[in-house]
């Protein structure tokens, strides 16, 4: 598994804490050529830095995904940049699934040419973040497009001759109504002019992240977060909504048609190593180097500092790591499965757990039994999915 961060965007969303800078859409030669200049300087340290790290990337590493930020708004040589690099180590494709992260006005501005250079590169997966269908809504997340626009780019990514396309959505807002967010799912549903539903969606409860435009409103008392009565409602609405068109509810927030369920993502879930690059990337190893530079089984998270300017002076002066202890492990380990349909091994959570929460959860319905030896959490109590964790833990 192969992550890369593109830390642009062409603005900030009302919502979001991932690292990006912004990349003005540029007017006037001048502007433009400094833009290039730093998209072309960022690539040269993306570059160095894969082939600095890119013994850390295992043999079986068969996904790459590229998010931001905005990956959209780099022009192609960036990406044909990466992958010449990832050829290099002996890690350059072909993938069992290629995603980029795209916004829809830079499908829209850029055309069908952009998004067949992007299939021609291998990509075999689009991630574009709709949101909304509401223009207001939009215009309250300082989101670039309008619902016109969003439609507009998933035609132009079908007619491109994409075949998987993910769509996120983001619910839970004081002014989005149940009948707003109704009207929402049903037009995602039939965003597509050919009549193909998308294959993949995701949707996220608005949170207030720290340090988010949306986290300074809350301070000066211009914003109040959504009740829970209302984010539980919308939630049980998504999910009636896509499990009723056949989507396969295989994770908290994410939905897919058969056989589309997102490879890459799956694997953060079932805690398989990975390799991220660039400012703000994350990476997890099931093994690390002790002092005497040997490999040993110590699990390690090493990750980028959010500073695009120091990674392109020195990428690698920006790594930082922490060994992982045992209970932090077991701890990801059963939060992250517990979010999944597949859930987990009852007997590790048996092993890790105290056993009369465990007891009472399933008693109570939190948790059920699946065959093969398997605990999840129930459809119907995902939206309490934290607090279930929590009492078991």
């Amino acid at each position: 598994m192969i992550y890369v961060h593109i830390p642009f965007c062409r603005s900030f969303c009302t919502y979001c804490d991932f690292y990006s800078e912004v990349a003005a859409k540029c007017r006037g030669a001048e502007n433009e050529r400094k833009q290039e200049e730093l998209f072309g300087q960022y690539a040269d340290a993306l570059v160095a830095e894969v082939k600095a790290r890119g013994q850390e990337i295992t043999d079986d590493a068969n996904t790459l995904y590229i998010g931001g930020g905005t990956p959209s708004v780099l022009p192609l040589y960036v990406f044909e940049r990466l992958l010449e690099a990832l050829r290099e180590c002996g890690h350059g494709g072909p993938y069992d699934e290629f995603t980029v992260e795209v916004n829809p006005e830079d499908i829209v501005d850029k055309g069908e040419d952009y998004v067949r250079g992007l299939l021609d590169l291998g990509v075999n997966r689009i991630s574009m973040g709709v949101q909304s269908f509401d223009d207001g809504i939009l215009k309250f997340m300082n989101r670039r497009h309008s619902a016109a626009v969003a439609r507009e780019a998933y035609a132009i990514l079908e007619n491109a001759g994409v075949r998987n396309i993910s769509v996120d959505l983001i619910f839970g807002l004081p002014q989005l109504s149940n009948n707003q967010w109704k009207d929402t799912l049903k037009d995602v549903l039939e965003i597509s002019p050919s009549g193909r539903r998308p294959q993949h969606i995701s949707a996220y409860q608005l949170s207030v992240e720290p340090g988010s435009m949306l986290a300074r409103l809350v301070e000066k008392g211009r914003f109040e977060e959504a009740s829970d009565e209302l984010c539980e409602r919308q939630y049980s609405m998504l999910c009636e909504a896509l499990v009723r068109a056949g989507y396969h509810h295989y994770e908290i927030s994410n939905f897919a048609q058969p056989g589309y369920e997102a490879v890459h993502n799956s694997a953060y879930w079932k805690h398989i190593p990975y390799v991220g690059f660039g400012p703000g990337a994350h990476s997890f190893s099931d093994m690390s180097r002790c002092q005497c530079n040997t490999l040993v089984k110590r699990p390690l998270r090493q990750w980028n500092r959010p500073d695009l300017q120091a990674y392109i002076v020195d990428p690698l002066s920006v790594q930082e790591s922490e060994i992982l202890d045992d209970e932090q492990l077991i701890l990801e380990k059963i939060m992250l499965a517990l979010r999944t349909s597949e859930g987990i091994n009852a007997a590790f959570l048996e092993e890790y757990c105290d056993p009369q929460a465990l007891a009472r959860a399933i008693e109570g319905g939190s948790l059920v039994r699946l065959a093969g030896g398997r605990i999840r959490i129930p459809e119907s109590r995902f939206f309490v999915s934290d607090s279930i964790i929590a009492d078991i833990v």
